[in-house]
């Protein structure tokens, strides 16, 4: 039975009687428009209240996902209720008018006596329904009901195309009257009605002053039985299921195929749901929530009564009504009889309907359907109201029987608007707004009081759309204000400029053209323009906007250009214009031939004889000729410059006269215009085509421009990060997004403005650990509230996610209109992608799009791209360096575009889009060109759709959710997929193997039985030297390199890293489209993932932000007993407290560590007597683990999962209590380090027990524990030795030479740094790890550099910069520009300039890798303050130096941030003596306390000793400063003996020439490091010989001594 009812549902006759009530389904009409039919029946009138202030409420909603779906589900829940009662009683429902229904008992009189006590009992029990339902969504619906019976009379009206109905008469009046009688769940009678019933079955009240009745309940007697009485009443019901069919509700869920009836019922259905009804793909495309503008027509007749006499008039208005609307693409959704009148419901921007100008379109056409029924015979009043704004559009009622309608404020404005403003044309004021025409097409009216609407705001009436020229009104309308500045338009300013000075030099015509969509500025520019133009003496700018209606108005732009001209713009009365134009035009003009100028400027010269006779044309010439006179005698008095606005509505004939004018006389004409909907006319090409003419197509504002310019409209010193970035790719650079997108905002009060909070007063925790605030440049602060001294900054109100929030209606409209536009086929695809995200790859489009081939799809997207809906890229490195880019202003020359023949440019637009199918054929990544698109199209789909589209791609992304094939497939977190069951795909055994193979993953069972360690077969003699083991060891790598050389196994990768790609097409996308699904446990599982991803990468500010996402969703979790939940968050608390580490916040992250420990069962002692017991297990383990060679299997996946994040959190324990200096932390940091070696040990794992081995040698190094760590290092060796050479072997040794280098460099071995080093540079740079090989290259640059080999260097710096460029890391690049500004402040030459790096630093210091990465900020900002100090430019060294003090704060251990501080205090000591100089009172306590914050540096463990000569070389200075000569003597000595025992060449020659400069202290000229910095040689200069290194080395920065009597 089922079966049988779904196929006759599908039917497409079954789906057409579904919007039609029996009334027409079963009728039977006359071919003739209009026809009428009478009968007899009972009316219902159900109005439902509360679903206007729900469709509000939906429409103004932030968020996405508060919807079109949800707002279908209530009104359906409840309206399909009312429906299913009124079906079951035999009505039959007429129409659906919004959230109200009409429906119809169509009976014999005889019989209306019964049928009316079946709808009462109907009405009773759909007020039963109301009170049994539970309110939801904290609406209160209730319903009002009216009855009415007797003389029905249905009209059919139409054209050849729509049919539509009516019907008419006293019941249906009656029936409307009764209801507004109703009160909330009351059913009136209608005086008829009342008449008609039986009165002895129903108890009534009675109404004061009326004859209608209220029913308070049916009262049958004892003996009655409704169910019999309802059947017998049935029988006279013509189409009431029964028999066979008495389950249906509806006859006509059973109508067989009839391709006459299926066409006739298609007339009376909107082409649009005919549309849907044959296209499956777009089932439930036409719920949603829309902007639209609503017509509202009502027409009020001479003889009311007689139906024969209105339904002609009926019959004329709607075929007009229809032809006008079709040129504009409106539609009539509803007609009805209302209050008296016939009213039709027309509607602009249904789905696929939506029109550019759709406001102006809908104000034209109701102005003309106006003008037209005014006009016809039987109207006596014509009434139209228009509104514009979100209304729910979309399908209402039951799946048997329902209808396309609009709900929403806006609907009801429109109708009361019509109904309380009768005769005229009104508009509310978003209408008024959006027309973009002139205010004087309108007339603001009083306002009155509109039953059911609160507040409507302005009410205009529309004068008409006839251009009234009314001088002074077309001025260029646009303020421009003194103190906000022209944002990111200096090109454009500086094109008029230089064609201006052109203009003036040469006496030659000029035309400057700007193109550019709307939003993007134009009229701004212009204004500019104006004000600039205005500045210079002779100069007249005349500048002029236009509007749409412009065009239509002949001659309209010249009739306004000549009236400012002529200065008839300022007259207030048509004789003063009268007398101004005699004396103008005495000279020029026959006084008989002055009535010419009557209707262009209004006014009335006497109408001579000859004029009466010439013809239109010659008048046209006369006119032209005139005009052409004045402007040679304007241009020889003064130079003109006309400056027109919105230029593609110039008239023809005004285009043909400026042609000529340009041709006859200099004149310099400014043009903004938008690209023309259609081929310009043969004078505009001229123009565009003149050699004299510049055409300019107008980009969008940079990244840095949109932060200004939101700083400046908010007057703010700084808005937040997640702000910045969501205007930046929202806005797309265009100034009217970024406006609307901070109105919406405003709107939901999403933006708060207070005091700006000082960093160093900020208490630090994790939620405001990277309150990340964007400041504008320097020079917009005088535009914002730092100008005025106080820093108000901008913050976002808490909880709220920017990235969901819905957009914007004005911006959701444009896409509309676009996404509209395309084909069907086209609008499918861009949903399709926009369910994927903003970014996609054509894979997954593919396996999401319903019926596709890929040469199908291909097509569609060389289209889509073309048409700059989509972008698309070869990599995710070229969509990087694309967003950082938005499309800039560039010049056309349509000049020789021209000269190219037409065929070839016909075969060009095909070879192009041949061209394009091949370019989107090899880049596999799309992106949105607007994410407002991408939003938009989101938002079209119903929420189920949304999840089958999103569970599609999941599937399909999941099987690449992991790290990439070069890092062989592995989890971000170790062993993660065993702790979690993330898959969605079920896999059988063969699938399971299969992946297995080609992506890494191991089972449990395989990695149970597998053996991972290789018993040990090499052991170092005991008694071995350090020269013979260093010896060995490098040997070792050599053999390795040679080994990776010359493998003919897949040793070298073929392709380098991309898991960075991955993270962005794939990982990310998944956990979104898991969050879309509710699935948190996965989404989770993923967003931890992307937090331990860009770990590895070095991006804290991206892993603390997803970090975040994954905190919402965990608190969203409930089964908090279970094993993987707690691995999740201890994960979670070990990742914050890495990001805590690396932002230098110790406590913190000691804080997070601790917690994840105790999550994964291993507890960190707190007291000291915890400490004694835990070490001494510990050690014991240690012992157990060293002498135990033999291992008897490999550990579960859970377990080893579990293994390794312990591990990690150890290795960060040790290094943060190696910071402090309380004494009992160091054996808290050694316990961290055993902890650390027991868990790599336990796991069995190689590298995890060579990176513990390495880690604790370090340990052992920096705590002093002489000798012990070398044993470390020697089982690192015998590790390695013991590994095969294959696979991931040679990373393993790839990170031991590069840790050991690392290593060896801190304790200040460099020689064997840089030799273990190279060879690290060397293997890394085969197993193409771009992440790593940086790494590597940063390290081996620093003993470099100390070792003075500056050949080498250059070399290492070249490949850095190569790698930085290639990759996009902007890590690399910084790491390089602080050893260019090394090499000048200490080496004493150039390889990149000061000023090259410092643009760097200001190019990219907000830079969130760079901002977030604690040490390499601060040694660029301290390197910048050290040259300042020394150039003694204090002003410059302030700035940066405040800068790099608000990052001393981060300390962390590692050799980026002691460079840092290094140069940090180098700096301050310059600076002291400064103070020391100018005899500061500080000057003393400043010196005690820099000496004590150096030898804080030089006592911490973690400072590696390759520090200590400069540290110690500062604290001499310092010694030498305050005068203490002995001090100073031993710190100088202690730092030349550690130079030389390190092999420190580059601070050895320092020290030394400082030594001989203190103790020598001969003369100083102050400007002796000027000097020497103006004369620094470039490196080519040393390359080339032209410098000896010999010479470059006394290029040194000499510290200046002579300020006090030497105590020497």
């Amino acid at each position: 039975m089922s079966a049988r009812r779904q196929e006759l549902q599908d039917r497409a006759i079954v789906k057409i009687a579904a919007h039609l009530p029996d009334l027409i389904v079963y009728g039977d009409f006359s071919p003739e428009r209009p026809s009428v039919k009478c009968f007899d029946g009972v009316l219902m009138f159900v109005d439902i209240s509360g679903f206007t202030a729900m469709t509000e409420k939906f429409s103004t909603a932030m968020y996405m996902d508060r919807g079109a779906e949800q707002l279908v589900e209530i009104l359906n829940y409840y309206i399909s209720a009312i429906v299913e009662k009124v079906l079951i009683f035999g009505g039959d429902i007429l129409k659906f008018a919004g959230d109200a229904l009409l429906a119809l008992w169509k009976v014999e009189r005889k019989q209306l006596k019964n049928i009316i006590t079946v709808v009462i009992k109907c009405s009773l029990e759909i007020h039963g329904l109301f009170e049994a339902k539970e309110v939801e969504e904290g609406l209160d619906i209730r319903v009002k009901i009216g009855l009415a019976a007797g003389h029905i009379t249905m009209l059919v009206f139409g054209d050849e195309t729509r049919n539509y109905f009516l019907v008419i008469g006293q019941a249906v009046d009656d029936v409307r009257l009764a209801q507004n009688m109703a009160q909330m769940n009351d059913v009136i009678l209608s005086p008829n009605c009342w008449q008609l019933c039986d009165r002895s079955m129903i108890e009534i009240e009675r109404i004061p002053d009326q004859r209608a009745v209220k029913v308070s309940f049916l009262k049958p007697p004892p003996t009655f039985n409704f169910d019999e009485f309802f059947a017998k009443c049935m029988a006279f019901m013509d189409y009431y299921p029964s028999g066979d069919h008495k389950n249906f509700l509806r006859l006509a869920c059973m109508l067989e195929s009839d391709p006459e009836l299926e066409l006739s019922l298609q007339k009376y259905v909107m082409e649009i749901i005919l549309k849907q009804i044959d296209d499956k793909q777009l089932r439930g495309y036409l719920s949603e929530l829309r902007p639209v503008t609503i017509v509202f027509v009502n027409l009020m007749f001479k003889e009311q009564d007689k139906a024969e006499v209105i339904g002609s008039a009926i019959q004329a208005a709607c075929v007009h009504i229809t032809s006008v609307l079709k040129v504009f693409r409106g539609q009539i959704n509803k007609v009805f009889m209302f209050d008296k009148g016939c009213s039709f419901l027309c509607v602009f921007g249904f789905p696929g309907e939506k029109a550019p100008d759709e406001i102006t379109h809908a104000l034209e056409s109701a102005v003309d359907i106006f003008d037209f029924c005014s006009q016809v015979h039987k109207i006596r009043t014509v009434s139209i109201g228009v509104a514009s704004g979100i209304v729910f559009c979309g399908i209402v009622g039951h799946t048997v029987r329902h209808e396309y309608t609009v709900i929403g404020q806006k609907v009801n404005i429109a109708a009361r608007m019509m109904m309380y403003y009768p005769g005229i044309v009104t508009c509310d004021s978003v209408t008024y707004d959006g027309s973009n025409l002139p205010a004087y097409f309108f007339k603001e009216l009083p306002k009155k009081v509109m039953k059911g609407v609160a507040d409507p705001g302005p009410v205009y009436q529309c004068l008409g759309l006839n251009e009234k020229v009314m001088f002074g009104m077309a001025y260029l309308i646009c303020n421009r204000y003194e103190g906000y500045p022209l944002l990111g338009r200096v090109r454009e300013i500086d094109y008029f400029m230089s064609t201006m000075k052109d203009f003036l030099m040469t006496n030659c015509s000029r035309v400057l053209m700007y193109e550019g969509l709307p939003g993007y500025g134009k009229s701004q520019v212009l204004m500019e323009i104006e004000y600039l133009a205005s500045q210079h003496e002779n100069h007249r700018a005349v500048a002029i906007a236009l509007t749409k209606i412009s065009f239509h108005q002949n001659f309209y732009t010249i009739q306004i250009l000549m009236a400012n001209v002529l200065g008839l713009d300022t007259c207030k009365h048509y004789k003063e214009r009268q007398t101004n134009l005699q004396n103008r035009v005495k000279t020029l003009l026959d006084d008989k031939y002055h009535c010419l100028l009557n209707d262009i400027f209004h006014v009335q010269f006497p109408v001579s004889r000859e004029m009466s006779r010439m013809s239109k044309i010659r008048k046209q010439k006369q006119l032209e000729a005139l005009f052409m006179k004045i402007l040679e005698q304007t241009v020889r008095e003064e130079r003109i410059i006309f400056i027109i606005d919105e230029a593609q509505f110039v008239d023809v004939a005004s285009w043909a006269f400026i042609e000529k004018l340009i041709r006859s006389m200099p004149i310099f004409i400014v043009m903004s215009l938008c690209p023309f909907p259609e081929t310009p006319c043969a004078a505009a090409n001229a123009i565009m085509k003149n050699r004299n003419t510049t055409y300019i197509t107008l980009g969008t504002m940079q990244p840095q421009e949109i932060r200004d310019k939101v700083c400046v409209d908010l007057s703010v010193s700084s808005i937040p990060r997640e702000l910045d970035s969501y205007l930046v790719e929202g806005s797309c650079g265009i100034p009217y997004y970024c406006e609307e997108l901070l109105k919406n905002l405003d709107h939901h009060r999403i933006l708060i403005f207070q005091q700006a909070e000082a960093e160093e007063k900020t208490n630090v925790t994790w939620n405001n650990l990277f309150k990340y605030s964007v400041k504008p440049t320097e020079d917009m602060y005088l535009y914002t509230s730092i100008a005025a001294g106080q820093k108000e900054a901008c913050y976002l109100t808490s909880g709220v996610r920017l990235k969901n929030l819905s957009p914007p209606a004005s911006l959701k409209e444009i896409s509309l209109v676009q996404l509209d536009s395309m084909s069907l086929s086209h609008q499918m695809l861009v949903r399709c992608a926009a369910i994927i995200g903003l970014t996609f790859t054509t894979e997954l489009l593919f396996e999401i799009l319903p019926c596709w081939n890929m040469k199908m799809m291909i097509k569609a997207l060389a289209t889509l791209v073309e048409s700059n809906v989509f972008d698309c890229f070869r990599s995710s490195k070229d969509l990087q360096l694309a967003l950082k880019q938005n499309v800039t202003t560039f010049e056309v020359h349509y000049r020789s575009l021209s000269l190219k023949s037409k065929e070839g440019l016909a075969y060009s637009e095909e070879e192009q889009l041949r061209e394009m199918e091949g370019e989107v054929i090899e880049c596999r990544i799309l992106r949105f060109c607007r994410p407002i698109m991408q939003k938009t199209a989101y938002e079209l789909w119903l929420k189920d759709q949304k999840k089958v589209l999103h569970l599609k791609c999941a599937r399909f992304l999941e099987e690449s959710a992991h790290r990439c094939n070069h890092c062989r497939n592995r989890d971000f977190i170790p062993y993660h997929h065993f702790i979690a069951d993330i898959r969605l795909n079920t896999l059988d055994m063969d699938t399971v193997k299969k992946m297995v193979k080609s992506h890494g993953f191991k089972t449990e069972d395989e990695v149970i039985f597998s053996k991972s360690e290789i018993p040990r077969k090499f052991k170092f003699p005991e008694n071995i030297s350090i020269t013979e083991t260093r010896e060995k060891i490098l040997h070792f790598f050599d053999n390795v390199i040679i080994k990776m050389r010359t493998s003919q196994d897949d040793v070298i990768p073929l392709e380098s890293c991309h898991c960075e790609e991955l993270l962005q097409i794939v990982i990310l996308p998944l956990a979104q489209h898991f969050v879309a699904l509710e699935e948190n446990n996965k989404a989770l599982y993923y967003f931890l993932e992307l937090a331990s991803a860009y770990l590895i990468l070095g991006d804290n500010y991206n892993a603390y932000m997803y970090l975040g996402e994954g905190e919402r969703l965990l608190k969203s979790l409930t089964n908090e007993d279970s094993w993987s939940q707690t691995f999740e968050y201890a994960t979670f608390y070990s990742l914050k407290g890495e990001i805590c580490f690396n932002m230098g916040q110790m406590v913190l992250a000691k804080k997070m560590l601790r917690k994840a420990l105790k999550l994964l069962n291993r507890m960190f002692p707190c007291n000291l007597l915890s400490l004694t017991f835990q070490m001494h297990i510990e050690k014991n383990r240690l012992s157990h683990f060293m002498n135990q060679h033999t291992q008897e299997g490999s550990l579960p996946g859970k377990k080893l999962a579990q293994l390794f994040l312990q591990s990690s959190c150890f290795s960060l324990l040790w290094k943060i209590y190696s910071l402090n200096f309380f004494f009992h932390y160091k054996y808290y940091g050694r316990l961290a380090a055993i902890m650390q070696m027991n868990t790599s040990l336990e796991t069995q794992n190689n590298f995890q027990i060579i990176k513990a081995f390495l880690d604790f040698s370090l340990y052992r190094h920096l705590a002093g524990y002489e000798g012990v760590w070398f044993k470390y290092e020697i089982l690192v060796m015998e590790q390695l030795l013991n590994l095969p050479l294959k696979g991931e072997a040679f990373e393993i040794m790839a990170y031991a030479a590069d840790a050991l280098g690392h290593i060896k460099f801190l304790t200040g071995h460099l020689d064997l740094a840089i030799e273990l080093g190279s060879r690290a540079h060397k293997m890394w740079s085969l197993l193409r790890n771009p992440n790593k090989y940086h790494m590597v290259l940063c390290r081996l640059s620093k003993p470099l550099f100390l070792k003075s080999r500056y050949k080498h260097l250059v070399q290492v710096l070249g490949w850095l910069w190569d790698l930085s460029v290639t990759e996009e890391h902007i890590f690399s690049k910084a790491f390089f520009y602080f050893v260019c500004l090394d090499i000048m402040l200490y080496s004493g030459f150039i390889y990149r300039t000061f000023e090259e790096c410092l643009e760097f630093i200001h190019h990219n210091e907000d830079n969130r890798i760079l901002k977030f990465q604690s040490g390499l900020l601060l040694g660029l900002y301290s390197c910048i303050a050290v040259w300042y100090a020394r150039l003694q430019e204090w002003d410059n060294f302030y700035k940066f130096s405040n800068r790099a003090k608000t990052l001393v704060t981060r300390r962390t251990p590692t050799v980026l941030y002691y460079e840092g501080i290094s140069r940090y205090m180098e700096g301050q000591v310059l600076h002291l003596q400064k103070q020391i100089e100018e005899q500061a009172e500080n000057a003393q306590d400043s010196g005690v306390e820099l000496l004590k914050a150096l030898e804080t540096l030089v006592a911490q463990n973690t400072t590696g000793p390759v520090f200590y000569p400069r540290l110690y070389h500062l604290m001499a200075y310092v010694c030498i400063l305050m005068g203490d000569g002995h001090s100073c003597d031993f710190f100088l000595n202690t730092a030349l003996e550690l130079s030389e025992t390190q092999g420190n060449l580059l601070e050895k020659c320092w020290l030394s020439m400082s030594k001989e400069w203190w103790y020598s202290a001969p003369e100083l000229t102050g400007d002796q490091w000027l000097q020497t910095v103006l004369s620094l040689p470039s490196w080519d200069k040393i390359v080339s010989g032209n410098v000896t290194l010999q010479d470059v080395q006394k290029n040194k920065f000499l510290m200046r001594v002579n300020i006090l009597d030497n105590p020497f």
